[in-house]
């Protein structure tokens, strides 16, 4: 009878098998505990239990979970990925308006200076210059 490390790139290739499968398991380990805490349907009680029932009977807890919740953890994910285009779409907007705020600002401050008399109109130009560039 031939097992499989007679074989020494077959024995290899089940090593790497196991390998990948161990990592791919503790991968939707935590990802089924990441999913657990952006819930925000569930109670903290009800958090509380899936995540002992997942650390506590790891096995059985992630394929009962991945049974019971599963299609939800799709669209939890969706709504997650939106909730951060959208964050980061108002950043950009708030960002970006802001700049052309300040310029104006900055404008409006260099042409009170001007007016005053402190500055040279040489000496506001070339601030003026610095300022929209």
């Amino acid at each position: 009878m031939h097992l499989a490390y007679d074989y020494p790139l077959l024995g290899a290739m089940w090593s790497i098998m196991w390998l990948f499968l161990w990592i791919l398991w503790f991968f939707l380990l935590f990802r089924i505990i990441i999913d657990i805490f952006r819930d925000d349907t569930m109670s903290g009680w009800a958090k509380t239990g899936w995540l002992i029932f997942v650390i506590i009977l790891p096995f059985l807890g992630v394929l009962v979970y991945v049974l019971a919740r599963g299609k939800g953890m799709g669209l939890r994910e969706l709504e997650h990925t939106r909730s951060q285009k959208q964050a980061m779409d108002e950043y950009i907007r708030t960002t970006a308006g802001e700049g052309e705020q300040s310029k104006a600002e900055q404008l409006a401050k260099l042409s009170e200076v001007r007016a005053r008399g402190d500055l040279t109109d040489e000496e506001f130009q070339r601030a003026k210059e610095h300022i929209l560039q």
